[in-house]
């Protein structure tokens, strides 16, 4: 193994290291807020538990205490975004971000018995609440840009504006029905022939190729 290659080695072996402890003090913040309540848990202990030091926490989530719930917040605001801007050739705006969201829902993430005790966590705690409020404005913004980008429309076009909000309450929706898919499905059928009729392009179904542009 020459020296380039056993620098990349050690460098990917520091990453996965780095990822499997964010990830370990995250489960750690996670199981104990689940067991005993967001409130009655201090980041000290939540530090200990994962036996690693308060800096070394806050090296990793410099957010703070909330952060440790939203541990995934920008990997999901940069997929969200990668969703539309990486889509394949022919696939419309609205079928990639059908299909990102419809993967979002059946993914082994949100099948985790921990994730509705979770949402359970963030609606029942004011301070959650707020959090999960402002990142989902700063997700909304992030994919309006991305749209006004693809479309070629001003950066604070209220078109993709207002899309970029109904995409996500449409995830809000789908959350709230006994059958998220089918009620996504809907939603996005609806979003869909709206972005459709707006833009000037013909109304596509959710597994047909699509214009190359929008």
């Amino acid at each position: 193994m020459d020296a380039t290659t056993s620098r990349a080695g050690t460098g990917g072996r520091r990453e996965r290291k780095k990822a499997a402890t964010r990830q370990a003090i995250a489960d750690t913040a996670l199981r104990l807020f689940l067991e005993r309540g967001y409130e009655q848990v201090g980041v000290r202990e939540i530090a200990e538990d994962a036996d690693v030091s308060v800096s070394t926490l806050f090296n990793y989530f410099p957010g703070g205490k909330e952060a440790l719930v939203f541990d995934e917040d920008s990997t999901n605001e940069a997929a969200l975004v990668r969703a539309v801007t990486d889509r394949p050739p022919g696939q419309t705006i609205p079928q990639a971000l059908r299909a990102y969201f419809t993967g979002f829902v059946t993914s082994a993430h949100t099948q985790d018995p921990r994730f509705a005790g979770l949402q359970r966590l963030i609606q029942q705690t004011p301070a959650l609440r707020e959090y999960s409020r402002a990142m989902d404005l700063r997700h909304e913004h992030a994919l309006a840009q991305a749209l006004a980008e693809q479309t070629g429309r001003p950066h604070d076009d209220l078109f993709c504006a207002a899309y970029a909000h109904f995409i996500l309450e449409a995830l809000a929706f789908a959350d709230s029905r006994p059958d998220p898919i089918a009620a996504l499905d809907q939603a996005f059928t609806l979003l869909e022939h709206g972005w459709n009729v707006t833009t000037g392009h013909p109304a596509v179904s959710s597994d047909s190729p699509g214009p190359t542009s929008l």
